[in-house]
């Protein structure tokens, strides 16, 4: 009875404790972004950028500065092409993405196992550094024109289609993953069924197999939508700086004494919510029931020759094409400064690029500075992730639905929104100025101090990846080998650490992987929470390159070819350790 008891408090106080952290470091920067939106004691709006911090003693909640978002054209605008931006990307990467998912899950044909790896390709490469290589092809200046003697401005007029191109080239594998999931849990009867009443592939697809998996693609979907939306580095590259990411990028200036940030950030969080619930109740419903999960192999069909060959060129067509910001990026790494001009390859190499983004002390550093803080986040995620997967697989606990729900948040919560956050923390209580963990915790200021701030930003950024992974693992491994360590005199503690965790260590390895690789490259937080060149991480060291005359766009080429292949050999190995399971990981 007493262990039971024991047993009970303890995992009531994990929980609770898990809960709080949630609370503060995810809930509370979400919320301070969105009070700061309505506070009235922020006296300036997106029109009036240089306001002061004056309390109205008459009001606290002010709706002036929301209204002020649509009321300036300039932000109006903003907000259309972001908008208009996630729906393009959205759409134009679910139409590369549903067909090779319907081949790879039907049928089969050779080298499908290399095309599922290939897939993976466009995922190692940060989308606003693979605009570089697209500049360097697609550009006025670029390969593309060489090779046909024309003299198109492809990223000049046409910025919009430039940003949505390089996005949905790089975000299509993740509905690729989700739609191949789902195809592998529908029951292959139903389409049998209706195959056999006479209906046609076509219809068959509409009324039958996509009614089935629309949860699937939903979920998939979803993440592209919210992250091409709120996608930073793409647009800044392009210098398409009339949508909303760039424009709240651009107010951080302000934050300490403008409400107009706050106020855009807040508007754009809430697009997000209200298009993800509209999308939800449309498309996210659960799927029809099905009598029995699929068998894989009796649903799988052969193909012709023909039919191969059809099938082999599809993936080949899709993944040169996925393919075009990588080959831009390392051929731009490797050319002489200047020697890629209006010709179809560099016209002479080199290799000083990678040896100066080794050696530049800028360079270098922020290698280091992102290796510290990818490994304190895979290793506060490893914690993290293995506690909470097991509170909600392992126990019955009221609030483990919950703390699921909010570990899975991060995912459907815009990235920017977070890192927006994560600076209003450092304004306000509790680590506001004057506070005792002033100087701990700060973006801003003489002399600040954001490296807790990034790894736990980083942390929460990934959490779900390792949430993940580790609840696959323990769904898959029985709880009666845990109890019968215990029966034989081992503790709770030593049964999961000797036998639950050798268990499932291939799902904790390709979670902490999955923290680790997507912390390096991480976007929205790095751009905002390092302000200071000592505290780069490598992916504001590469945007700080772009900017830089002469050889800056080399030796930002260089440092995303050195993080290409880390991304690369880490989505490789997660995708050997826990296979098709790795679709899960990136599903709100």
């Amino acid at each position: 009875m007493v262990t039971r008891l024991f047993r009970s408090v303890t995992q009531h106080s994990l929980m609770v404790a898990m809960l709080v952290l949630l609370a503060l470091f995810l809930l509370y920067p979400i919320w301070l972004t969105v009070w700061g939106a309505f506070d009235a004691g922020f006296q300036g709006g997106p029109g009036d950028l240089v306001g002061t911090i004056v309390k109205d003693p008459g009001s606290i909640v002010t709706l002036e500065h929301v209204s002020l978002v649509f009321k300036d054209p300039t932000t109006v605008q903003g907000l259309v092409n972001a908008g208009l931006i996630a729906v393009c990307t959205t759409t134009f990467a679910a139409l590369l993405a549903l067909p090779l998912a319907m081949l790879s899950a039907r049928r089969r044909f050779p080298l499908r196992g290399v095309f599922n790896t290939l897939i993976l390709v466009p995922l190692i490469l940060p989308p606003f550094v693979g605009a570089i290589g697209v500049r360097a092809i697609m550009g006025r200046a670029g390969a593309l024109n060489a090779l046909l003697g024309t003299d198109l401005d492809l990223l000049g007029s046409a910025r919009f289609w430039g940003v949505v191109v390089v996005e949905a080239l790089h975000l299509y594998p993740i509905i690729y993953l989700n739609a191949v999931a789902a195809l592998a849990n529908v029951d292959p009867a139903l389409e049998e069924a209706a195959e056999n009443v006479g209906i046609g592939p076509i219809r068959r697809f509409v009324r039958v197999t996509l009614p089935l998996i629309r949860p699937g693609l939903f979920a998939g979907a979803t993440i592209v939508f919210i992250w091409s939306l709120t996608e930073l580095g793409t647009p800044l590259v392009f210098d398409f700086t009339r949508v909303t990411p760039v424009q709240i990028f651009e107010g951080l200036q302000e934050v300490e004494s403008s409400a107009a940030p706050y106020a855009l950030t807040a508007v754009m969080l809430g697009a997000s919510v209200l298009l993800y619930a509209v999308g939800r109740g449309l498309f996210g419903r659960r799927g029809h029931a099905m009598y029995a999960k699929a068998s894989r192999a009796s649903s799988e069909r052969p193909m012709s020759v023909l039919g191969s060959l059809v099938a082999m060129g599809a993936f080949t067509v899709v993944t040169l094409l996925a393919l075009v910001p990588h080959v831009g990026v390392v051929l731009t790494s490797l050319s002489d400064v200047g020697a890629w001009y209006r010709s179809v390859l560099p016209e002479s190499f080199t290799l000083d690029h990678y040896r100066t983004a080794l050696g530049d002390e800028q360079a270098f550093g922020s290698v280091v500075n992102s290796l510290k803080y990818a490994s304190l986040a895979m290793l506060l995620d490893l914690g993290l992730g293995l506690l909470i997967g097991y509170l909600v697989v392992r126990t019955r606990l009221w609030g483990r639905s919950l703390l699921d729900a909010l570990c899975m948040l991060p995912l459907g919560v815009p990235g920017l929104v977070l890192a927006f956050g994560f600076v209003a923390m450092t304004l306000r209580w509790p680590f506001a100025s004057g506070d005792p963990l002033h100087g701990t915790l700060e973006v801003f200021g003489t002399d600040p101090n954001p490296l807790a701030l990034i790894v736990i930003a980083y942390g929460v950024r990934r959490l779900p990846y390792i949430v993940r992974a580790t609840a696959a693992g323990l769904e898959q491994t029985s709880g009666e080998l845990e109890e019968a360590a215990i029966n034989l005199g081992a503790t709770r503690l030593t049964a999961v650490r000797r036998v639950i965790v050798p268990l499932i260590m291939a799902n904790l390895l390709a979670g902490s992987l999955l923290v680790f690789s997507f912390s390096m490259l991480e976007v929205s937080d790095s751009l905002i929470l390092a302000q200071q060149q000592e505290d780069y991480p490598i992916t504001k060291a590469i945007y700080a390159f772009i900017g830089r005359l002469g050889d800056g766009a080399y030796i930002a080429s260089a440092m995303g070819v050195w993080g290409m292949a880390l991304l690369g050999v880490t989505l490789v190995g997660a995708s050997l350790l826990i296979g098709r399971r790795l679709g899960s990981i990136f599903r709100v």
